[in-house]
């Protein structure tokens, strides 16, 4: 700790800080623009001048950059001193000079950081009457739009994208007041992470090109606290809504998750949601005859053709823990299947153990970034699990952070860091399938099949004991003992692996290593789905299992079984029931089997919790009521139709009435998911006696919200299900609990900023601690196993073997149904080695077809250099699913 002076006032601060971050994390507000928590200081934009004094004696001072000056102990600074206010002023209006008077119609107008600043330093007239500078902007693809005139020259950008998030089209060029922020030419933005220049951005520089399409103010949208459904590390955001539709996500910081950054799947992936062809109302289906019918109807239908019936559940893991529950009270816990195929769920089952392990310790996503030493098994994270990968990015810089420590350099002065530590990096290891998207930051990296993986993890465990294993060439055992040498001289090394390749051989090596490197080792394994681990704890049958059941009746929550088993099994097992009920959110192939369709609400119409693969639990909330808009709609959340049900079957009372209901019930049935009560507080929370506003203080157009439908005002829906209302009439600010913080907003911060008033210290943590609830620490520890190395698959060159490759906006079940992802999803191919390709005489764009079981697929073809030989890479979610454990044959199409 430091004592540093500001203005006359004695305040205690963290003394590895910079004069910039400490005054920001006390609430003193300075103006700033190149400097961001998670980038660093480099000192480019000059806004965020002080005066620093050398003792108190001193009455003339210094101009100093605030965000170029530790927090040093008796550092005395005046912000208000009429120099530094002036230098200020002059700076904001040096930079505003060649900047668009274009604020009425610029898309970053009201929560715009240039706008923030200006008024902070009352910057409110213009002397500049010359011709500004003009460029001409790039098309930079279907996410982001450019408009380079109102750039600030604040250097955010190409720090961020380059030296953040690894990408390497994109730089900054010319010089002077030409410099010019952009690729070497137009054409798509290639990193996975590019969405987030439009909040890293202080300007209008980078707008989301999606929300232009629909577009409107920040302050005419309503937001609630929700959870990225894209994948399962559990990211935060913030959904926008306006006139029933989702406009905009916007990143909602958690200092523990996802802190200020999301990537493009989180980011732009919920296009879906504003589907026409989706169900929003109940239906009855005959083959191509869809017939819409009143709730009423659809209860009173499906409790008939229930009662009396044996009932089977499949519930989902992108389905809600409430609704996933709801249906297991409707069947019966021996008739609810997780809705995962029996490889998925032993495979998530397995992760979920391996966390239950006494020794292990799984680290959040932003304790990934401190880990000095990181081992990948069969993962290739920039596809399934794109955070995470952003982490493991900065993980790599540890090396440079360390060599500059030893300077006394601290580590946010971002550019000497980076001079000192050159092109050093921490160790970083990949074993995959593929190569990766991290191959620029890894020390090796080596292709190989999921069989050869696994072997190879056992061997780097047994090397860490100091132990051989039989079976390995010279080579890999070679490499098992660099890896064995580098983890166990790092003071933090990191174990990840996964579920992706579908081999549990892989995770259970990635455990043994972790376990044989003691308890500074961390792991962390990655799960398909947003609620997969919720599932895991919860338990259930098989689709395999609970369809070789007899049954009368089938009803699906939220689940497409097209896309976990093969279709013809699907159907096999659809048509052995009387009846197929149906609860979704979209038109999946298995809804269009139905024949009663129940219309669920998706994230963004309903609440419910989920549990990422990290084991933390958190609460999604309703963003809106579509009802509102179009009274006809009937969305409802999965459990609220599958109570509704139930209680109509056994003829009692309905009795959750609200979400805190369901809640309860769980933690009173489930022991493992008790902990979920403490993820949020109930509806019964108030602050100052108000509820928490989904809507900001300007929000404006109430009165013409319905306009189509009436000139009149209506009420304002009730939300009885958490302590959110549907209105600006609530309260906003940071005494908000952190789990219920629907957008950032503070007095004078707009911008996404504003999170600096939300956090116990400037890029931090969210004061009351960051939101969700980490179940596996809350759980009893089984004792630490022991695994064996799997035995060496033999090739058989008459055959061969599918590898699962996943493609970050291609696999998702979701992002393939938003628009914005059209033009950023592959083709569908199969991926073959060269070494393949020469064998089987085949070339790029050639096709071939598989035969996988009873499934015979045709793909264009892919000859990539990085593959194991006898395995053909097969596109998860591009192609049917078929079953990858078996051997395969292959003809060569004409």
């Amino acid at each position: 700790m430091a004592t540093i002076h500001v203005d006359g006032k004695s305040y205690e601060v963290n003394g590895s800080e910079n004069l910039l971050q400490a005054c920001l994390s006390l609430g003193i507000d300075i103006p700033y623009f190149c400097w961001h928590p998670s980038l660093g200081s480099v000192g480019s934009c000059r806004q965020c001048a002080v005066t620093q004094y050398a003792n108190p004696e001193d009455t003339r001072g210094r101009l100093v950059m605030s965000c170029m000056t530790p927090a040093a102990d008796n550092t005395y600074i005046s912000i208000e001193d009429k120099e530094a206010t002036e230098f200020r002023a002059s700076i904001v209006e040096f930079l505003m000079t060649n900047h668009p008077h274009d604020c009425p119609v610029c898309e970053e107008g009201g929560h715009c950081h240039l706008q923030d600043m200006t008024v902070m330093t009352q910057h409110d007239r213009r002397r500049y009457r010359f011709t500004k500078r003009t460029h001409h902007n790039q098309e930079l693809g279907s996410f982001i739009a450019h408009e380079m005139n109102r750039c600030i020259a604040c250097y955010r950008c190409v720090r961020y994208y380059k030296d953040y998030a690894g990408g390497t089209d994109f730089g900054v060029y010319a010089n002077a007041s030409r410099v010019y922020f952009g690729r070497p030419e137009s054409g798509t933005l290639e990193s996975e992470f590019s969405g987030n220049l439009t909040e890293v951005c202080p300007t209008g520089v980078f707008t989301d090109k999606t929300h232009s399409a629909r577009y409107n103010r920040k302050w005419d949208m309503q937001y609630a606290p929700s959870v990225c459904f894209g994948c399962s590390s559990g990211c935060n955001i913030s959904p926008g809504e306006r006139y029933g539709e989702i406009r905009r996500v916007e990143n909602r910081f958690n200092g523990s998750v996802n802190q200020y950054f999301l990537c493009d799947k989180g980011r732009f992936g919920t296009g879906y949601v504003n589907r026409e062809d989706r169900p929003r109302q109940p239906q009855f289906r005959n083959g191509e005859t869809v017939a819409t019918v009143s709730v009423d109807q659809a209860l009173d239908q499906v409790i008939a053709q229930l009662k009396g019936k044996k009932v089977l559940g499949i519930g989902s893991p992108r389905a809600s823990l409430e609704s996933n529950y709801a249906l297991r009270q409707l069947v019966g816990q021996d008739n609810y299947s997780t809705g995962m195929s029996q490889k998925e769920q032993n495979l998530v089952e397995l992760a979920a153990s391996i966390m239950q392990t006494q020794g292990i310790y799984n680290p959040n996503m932003r304790e990934i970034e401190s880990y000095d030493a990181v081992l990948i098994l069969g993962e290739d994270l920039t596809q399934t699990a794109p955070r995470m990968a952003l982490s493991v990015r900065q993980a790599a810089k540890n090396k440079a952070k360390e060599m500059a420590a030893k300077t006394r350099t601290p580590d946010w002065l971002a550019e000497p860091v980076q001079r000192i530590g050159q092109e050093a990096k921490s160790p970083i290891y990949i074993l995959a399938a593929t190569q990766t998207r991290l191959a620029d930051v890894a020390t090796g990296e080596v292709v190989a099949s999921p069989n050869d993986i696994a072997r190879l993890g056992f061997a780097v465990a047994a090397a860490v004991k100091g132990e051989t294993v039989s079976g390995l060439d010279d080579d890999a055992k070679a490499f098992a003992q660099t890896i064995a040498d580098t983890l166990k001289v790092a003071k933090k090394p990191l174990i990840i692996s996964g579920t992706s390749l579908q081999d549990p051989a892989i995770m259970e090596a990635a455990a043994q290593v972790a376990q044989n490197l003691g308890e500074n080792a961390g792991l962390s394994l990655t799960v398909p789905e947003v609620n997969s681990m919720g599932l895991a704890l919860l338990g259930g049958l098989s689709l395999e299992q609970a369809f070789a059941q007899d049954y009368d009746a089938v009803v699906v929550v939220e689940n497409d079984l097209t896309r976990r088993i093969p279709v013809a099994q699907v159907k096999a097992a659809l048509d052995k029931a009387e009846t197929v009920i149906v609860l979704d959110h979209s038109e999946t192939e298995t809804l269009k089997l139905a024949d009663i369709v129940l219309s669920a609400a998706s994230f963004a119409e309903g609440d419910g919790t989920v549990v990422s693969q990290e084991g933390r639990a958190q609460r999604f909330y309703q963003v809106y009521d579509p009802s509102y808009y179009k009274p006809e709609y009937a969305i409802k959340e999965s459990w609220r139709w599958l109570h509704a049900v139930e209680t109509g079957l056994k003829g009692k009372a309905v009795d959750w009435t609200l979400l805190d209901d369901v809640i309860d019930d769980i933690v009173k049935n489930v022991p493992v998911l008790e902990a979920i009560q403490d993820v949020a507080p109930d509806a019964g929370y108030r602050i100052h006696g108000l509820k928490i506003a989904r809507e900001p203080r300007r929000y404006s157009g109430r009165t013409a919200m319905r306009a189509p439908l009436s000139v009149h005002e209506p009420k304002q829906p009730t939300d009885p299900d958490s302590a959110l209302t549907f209105s600006m009439e609530g309260y906003v600010g940071n005494q908000t609990a952190s789990s219920l913080v629907p957008f950032a907003w503070s007095a004078g911060w707009n911008s996404p900023q504003a999170w600096n008033k939300y956090q116990d210290e400037v890029g931090g943590h969210l004061k009351g601690g960051d939101s969700g609830v980490r179940l596996f620490d809350r759980l009893a520890k089984r004792p630490a196993r022991s695994y064996v190395a799997p035995t060496a698959v033999v090739v058989n060159p008459e055959s061969f073997r599918l590898v699962p490759m996943h493609h970050i906006f291609g696999s998702g079940e979701f992002t393939i149904k938003t628009p914005a992802m059209e033009s950023r999803i592959p083709e569908a191919m199969f991926a073959v080695a060269e070494q393949d390709a020469t064998r089987l005489n085949v070339q790029d764009g050639q096709r071939i077809t598989i035969k996988a079981g009873e499934t015979s697929i045709s793909l264009p073809v892919q000859v990539i250099e990085y593959l194991p030989t006898g395995y053909i890479g097969y596109p998860i979610g591009l192609a049917p699913t078929v079953s990858l454990a078996e051997p395969v044959s292959v003809a060569v199409g004409v």
